[in-house]
């Protein structure tokens, strides 16, 4: 008779919780979502693998918490801000130093300052600058709503600051809801510097990213992370003011963006492997389920197994391309900067920045 009550015991136990968890997944799920078309990817996806981000030199193996971004200044010292609220930097004599500290585990994309210290995207407090002097916060509000999720910025030579805003609805440590929601929550805007007003260039943008201007700044070239593509806003010239496609249905989701000195742009690309993410996408009960566990994104989140980073022409087409196919020495590049004929690359997966000679 125990064993028997016992046994209805659990079964009704495990009834009530099979229920409370469809209650919470229909009625509690953090996100609304859409269905998600991954493209298939262009040409270079073809190609065979070229390991070279496998020979890689370490710069500040150990001293360096998983950094997402690297800069660097007129007199050749690189910039890169980690997860331990650091901004550090490397000298030319080959020393790092902690140079200032911000706080907080939220620091993503940096940009030398031309009056010197370095702009920062910090995704709690919004736009920085941070100098000799000390942090100050340039831009934490647009259009009365708070920025939420500030990821890349690029100074342009009139002084004026373009940056991404990854979501307008989630934060850095949610991006996996942005993700499975898969709606355009990112925008991309503008600061200026005389005025200290903040305005929207683009709005709709999905998982906007990387931002980059072209070696003429007569464009502009922002990420969308989820939509496997790059778009272009025209600054100058007869399609100033319009929006078009840059580059599309990338082997990977367009992380950061950086010209490099012959006017074509390097590109880090996140390689979320599409056949575990083709059920997820396809379903939005799946994605209910997934939201409401967030630890099921580990068994389809790929971007710490490999690393992939383009580097693409001025009119969008593919030139070369160096991958780590099985993240052996670098996996998670969110960062490709050309510096003096070398490649510098940051990685949310590494406690270094990598250096790899272009020549």
């Amino acid at each position: 008779m125990a064993i028997c009550r016992l046994l209805q015991f659990c079964c009704v136990f495990s009834l009530g919780y099979l229920l409370a968890t469809i209650v919470q997944i229909i009625f509690f799920s953090p996100i609304s979502p859409n269905t998600l078309y991954i493209p298939p990817a262009s040409s270079v996806a073809a190609f065979p693998a070229n390991k070279k981000l496998q020979s890689v030199i370490k710069l500040g193996e150990g001293f360096l918490e998983n950094p997402e971004d690297v800069s660097v200044d007129e007199n050749g010292v690189l910039y890169t801000a980690t997860r331990d609220g650091w901004v550090k930097r490397l000298h030319r004599n080959g020393s790092w130093e902690n140079w200032k500290r911000v706080g907080g585990d939220t620091l993503l994309g940096i940009a030398t300052a031309k009056d010197g210290g370095i702009f920062v995207c910090d995704t709690e407090k919004g736009l920085l600058k941070v100098t000799d002097e000390g942090v100050s916060v340039l831009a934490s509000h647009v259009d009365g709503a708070k920025i939420r999720f500030a990821d890349d910025v690029i100074e342009a030579s009139d002084g004026n600051l373009y940056f991404s805003v990854a979501s307008t609805k989630f934060g850095l440590h949610e991006w996996y809801l942005d993700l499975l929601e898969a709606k355009p929550n990112g925008q991309l805007l503008k600061y200026d510097p005389s005025t200290k007003q903040t305005s929207v260039v683009l709005d709709n943008l999905c998982f906007a990213n990387g931002v980059a201007l072209s070696k003429d700044e007569d464009f502009l070239v922002v990420c969308e992370t989820w939509k496997f593509r790059c778009l272009k806003y025209w600054l100058k010239g007869e399609k100033v003011g319009e929006t078009e496609i840059f580059v599309e249905n990338l082997p990977g989701g367009p992380d950061n963006i950086n010209l490099a000195g012959d006017g074509s742009f390097w590109i880090a690309l996140l390689k979320i492997i599409p056949e575990r993410w083709a059920f997820v996408h396809g379903s939005k009960a799946a994605k209910h389920v997934v939201a409401s566990f967030p630890k099921l994104i580990g068994f389809v989140n790929g971007v710490k197994e490999n690393a992939l980073v383009v580097n693409v022409a001025p009119d969008g087409g593919i030139i070369r391309w160096f991958d780590d196919p099985n993240g052996a020495v670098m996996s998670f590049v969110t960062n490709a900067l050309e510096f003096e004929d070398h490649l510098y690359l940051a990685s949310l997966n590494s406690n270094f920045v990598g250096k790899l000679p272009l020549k």
